[in-house]
């Protein structure tokens, strides 16, 4: 008979057990959702000190307002509000390079270069010669500048303080940091170190897989759906954004011109 092992859930006619616990007597009750999901994650129960900096993570992640994610939920459940789970999908799918990627992006590119680099070591040469290269290959710099704060992301300093308060301020962390002291003297110019980065890099050091990232992401901005989706049952506006847009339509030829 085949057998799939599994460390996670699992059933008997008594009981119901997670991660080796007693689902009912060990979990339900004592162990946070923020810890949880660390712990399913990494199969190994995070420090206090680790669940912090990751909830502080989830928290940062949760909610933007009037994003592309939080307007196509409010759209897709205005169509279609007999499918909460359609509209938290199609906020979902939305998490790409633009909006909520960017965790997962930035904390592979710290880690490539952190992964080059023996400890201890001077960041800000490291970022220097990081940010020169990324410069030269004509590419973007992941978590570096914001549409918004452009003076700086509140978010970001609050999850350094946080991380070190928790001795979790890691390489990446440190590397990131490094990136925004740096990198005007590579781009001429100076812009401010987001939130979503500093995320990436917060949960690069607490040894999170890198493919998963992007996941951690998702399940902070669900939250945030959940969120968008009580307010417009209590306030609708996602009616209002449909006609802002089918009442001032005009109409053009198309692109590629008639023929005759």
């Amino acid at each position: 008979m085949t057998e799939y092992p599994t460390a996670l859930g699992a059933s008997s006619l008594e009981k119901i057990t997670l991660l080796g616990q007693d689902l009912a007597q060990d979990v339900m009750g004592k162990v946070s959702f923020g810890e949880l999901a660390f712990w399913l994650a990494t199969q190994r129960r995070p420090a206090p000190g680790e669940t912090r900096v990751f909830e502080a993570v989830l928290a940062a992640l949760a909610d933007h307002g009037f994003t592309p994610t939080a307007i196509v939920t409010r759209l897709t459940y205005l169509s279609a509000p007999d499918s909460v789970q359609g509209a938290l999908a199609a906020g979902l799918l939305g998490g790409g390079s633009r909006f909520l990627g960017v965790t997962e992006d930035c904390g592979r590119f710290l880690h490539e270069a952190v992964s080059t680099v023996e400890e201890p070591a001077n960041w800000d040469e490291v970022a220097l010669e990081t940010v020169q290269a990324r410069r030269a290959a004509g590419k973007f710099v992941p978590g570096l500048g914001h549409h918004v704060h452009k003076n700086g992301d509140p978010r970001t300093a609050r999850l350094f303080e946080i991380a070190r308060e928790e001795q979790q301020f890691g390489p990446h962390l440190a590397l990131f940091e490094a990136i925004g002291r740096v990198h005007p003297q590579v781009l001429g110019k100076t812009l401010p170190l987001n939130g979503a980065g500093a995320c990436g890099a917060a949960l690069a050091d607490l040894g999170l897989p890198l493919e998963l990232l992007r996941g951690f992401a998702l399940l902070a901005r669900t939250a945030g759906l959940i969120g968008q989706l009580a307010e417009e049952l209590r306030n609708p506006v996602a009616n209002d954004i449909f006609l802002s847009v089918d009442l001032n339509n005009r109409p053009v030829p198309p692109a590629g011109g008639s023929h005759g």
